[in-house]
């Protein structure tokens, strides 16, 4: 993994900003309800995107992308 790219082209980075979105959701006891998806399923949608986007990953991230 010499390789770097910027984070915001991360699968593992906004896998885990819709997980902790979500969570902090319910959390304030805000309604998310994307096409009748309730705001749990997407903190898991989120997480398992995180996961995957960790275990594909073939770069190192980094804030600036250089």
């Amino acid at each position: 993994m010499n390789d770097t790219k910027s984070f915001l082209v991360s699968k593992t980075f906004w896998g885990a900003l819709v997980a902790i979105g979500a969570s902090l959701a319910s959390v304030f006891h805000l309604n998310i309800d994307l096409a009748g998806i309730d705001d749990q399923i997407i903190a898991v949608i989120g997480g398992v995107i995180a996961i995957i986007g960790r275990f594909s990953a073939t770069k190192t991230v980094t804030v600036t992308g250089q």
